[in-house]
């Protein structure tokens, strides 16, 4: 594995807070993992799980990520492992954010060579790098740069799709490795962010945002239009003018909900809210695009 993308703290013999995000998980020697399901404490050392535990491995467009406007008309090898440090009632691969490695039955290892080597061998289908996706890829960030750095010198790219809920530091090192991302924004008020289990979820998520811009990668935001969660127009002007002070020209993805996990009882998004949404980023931002329609 690569030297440690973080630094850690020490409260209490035989235990570590994890630094990776801000639940700040008190972690105990040979105990169970933090919130995310894939990091614990092992031999004095906190250490990603499910580094190289592959549940998902395709070759997707990378439109499909969604990245609209980095390299449109190529392929990405996207990469998931398991374990997510947000717990959304309507997530979309909850049999992977939500297992750990005793519960996840299609596990199989796979070191970052192994990946950059399949990236490699499909460049003649059109791929450009490798994406860390399905599952979120900051809960092992020492995957994500050890892959970064075998990619970027066999001249791949690196891409990241994530819900933003990391530390700076843990951001920031990440950041130094990363070409692309797209960010989930799931909606625009810190009471609903506590919903999802992300106590300060939305400054954080800005923050992660802001940083990616200023750092010069190509970022891409998403929001999950989901009924009572990101619908209310109010809420949702006031999100479109915060990322159009970051950058108008920044891609906006609007994804229409429909029922999963454990909103099974709810209705799809209205494609008539949907269509005002649309309208409304399209006053403010110049590149708006509509998905799961």
């Amino acid at each position: 594995m690569s030297d440690s993308a973080t630094e850690v703290t020490r409260t209490a013999p035989g235990a570590l807070r994890c630094p990776v995000c801000p639940h700040a998980c008190l972690l105990r020697e040979g105990a169970a993992t933090g919130i995310c399901g894939a990091r614990g404490l092992r031999d004095g050392e906190i250490v990603s799980l499910n580094y190289g535990q592959a549940t998902a491995l395709a070759l997707d467009p990378i439109e499909k990520k969604p990245l609209a406007r980095f390299h449109p008309g190529t392929t990405i090898l996207s990469y998931g492992s398991y374990g997510c440090n947000l717990r959304c009632d309507f997530c979309q691969n909850a049999d992977i954010s939500t297992a750990t490695a005793s519960l996840h039955p299609a596990l199989r290892p796979i070191t970052p060579a192994e990946l950059v080597a399949q990236a490699c061998a499909l460049k003649h289908e059109g791929n450009i790098g490798v994406a860390l996706t399905y599952n979120e890829p900051l809960i092992a960030p020492e995957f994500l740069i050890d892959t970064a750095r075998l990619a970027h010198a066999s001249g791949l790219l690196c891409v990241a799709v994530t819900n933003g809920y990391v530390t700076e530091t843990t951001w920031q090192r990440c950041l130094e490795h990363l070409d692309a991302a797209n960010i989930d924004l799931k909606c625009f008020s810190e009471s609903s962010y506590r919903d999802l289990g992300a106590p300060d979820g939305l400054a954080v998520v800005e923050r992660s945002i802001q940083r990616a811009v200023s750092a010069g990668v190509h970022v891409e935001v998403t929001t999950l239009i989901v009924p009572g969660l990101s619908d209310d127009p109010e809420a949702f002007e006031r999100e479109l003018d915060w990322l159009a002070t970051i950058d108008p020209e920044m891609p906006l993805h609007l994804s229409r909900f429909f029922p999963c996990y454990k909103r099974t009882d709810c209705a799809p998004t209205e494609l008539s809210v949907l269509r005002d949404f649309e309208r409304r980023a399209c006053q403010k931002l110049s590149h708006v695009y509509l998905g799961n329609i």
